[in-house]
């Protein structure tokens, strides 16, 4: 059975194409009588519109591309699933590039704007892509800002740092750690370890930092290496929590318990499900917020409307069980 088309639509309704389309696309007058002649046929036809058709006429597909690095990271998912809902909200459909760092899939993505296949980008990338990102490509950026002025949400990176330092403090820790990998790519969440270091020397607090260019290859190798280097830390404080996660693991190897004689605190605030509990002790990132938050500015930018530029949403301290 051939696929129903407009054509198909307005003969069983008896009116013209033209009706038809401007019930499909909601524009244009239309008696309330014949809408329903219309929506009658499109049901029983099972008529499908060609959202790709009809953005060659709008200059619009109506879908958005969202680049993350992996959707195996909970965090990325978690993102991805809640700037998909707010997406459907608006009409939008999501096209998902799980790029896995690799630059030339991202540049694909930038050119699929420029080529009108999609209507904007939200992305969390840490690729070379300065050169190709531009204040008038519609492209809204989380956590890492651009050289040219582009659109960028991100968590209070700053705050999170703070946090941690006193959270740790508050439940007895009196030698603090910070341990992470980091990307050679300039983006906010470096922010993490500046501020937690700066908010423990403010309080007079000994603190050390184990700083490992990503990819972290021997993880294993440097965190025991660190902390036999600093034996007096008694609360560590980590990029992520996957890192929380794999730290855990390598102290449990020294022969040293969480929380009983190292209490770590994580970053991100990820789940293995919707209804499960934190995986670690944690600063959590308001994920739907910034979810919405990157749509909301993208359809501004779509739009031409005016935008703030930099928009820093709140973190919060969430109690686990890798602290007293």
């Amino acid at each position: 059975m051939s696929t129903p088309t407009m054509k198909d639509v307005a003969a069983l309704a008896k009116v013209g194409v033209g009706t038809v389309s401007r019930v499909v696309n909601n524009k244009g007058a239309v008696k309330e009588s014949t809408r329903r002649k219309v929506e009658n046929a499109i049901k029983e036809l099972n008529y499908q519109p060609n959202e790709y058709a009809r953005g060659l006429k709008t200059n619009q597909t109506n879908t958005v591309a969202l680049i993350l690095p992996t959707i195996w990271h909970p965090f990325f998912s978690e993102f991805a699933y809640y700037v998909e809902a707010e997406l459907e909200n608006r009409g939008y459909k999501l096209l998902l590039c799980n790029s896995e760092d690799n630059y030339e899939k991202e540049l694909e993505y930038i050119q699929m704007v420029q080529q009108n296949k999609v209507d904007g980008i939200i992305g969390i990338t840490y690729s070379d892509l300065d050169k190709y990102v531009s204040a008038n490509l519609p492209f809204v950026s989380i956590d890492r800002h651009f050289t040219e002025d582009v659109v960028y949400v991100t968590a209070d990176n700053e705050a999170a740092g703070r946090l941690a330092v006193e959270n740790l403090i508050e439940k007895g820790c009196t030698t603090l750690a910070y341990i992470g990998g980091f990307s050679k790519i300039p983006n906010e969440t470096r922010n993490r370890q500046k501020y937690f270091s700066k908010e423990a020397d403010k309080r007079n607090v000994k603190n050390y930092s184990l700083e490992m260019p990503e990819p972290v290859h021997a993880l294993k190798k440097e965190v025991m290496a660190f902390i036999r280097e600093h034996p007096a830390i008694d609360g560590i404080f980590t990029i992520n929590d996957f890192m929380a996660l794999d730290v855990i693991d390598i102290l449990a190897e020294m022969g040293k318990k969480v929380p009983e004689d190292i209490q770590v605190i994580g970053c991100d605030g990820i789940k293995l499900g919707m209804h499960r509990p934190l995986i670690v002790s944690t600063i959590q990132q308001p994920v739907e917020e910034m979810a919405i938050c990157s749509v909301q500015s993208l359809m501004k930018i779509i739009k031409q409307e005016p935008v703030e530029s930099r928009i820093v949403l709140p973190v919060k301290y969430i109690d686990g069980k890798t602290t007293k």
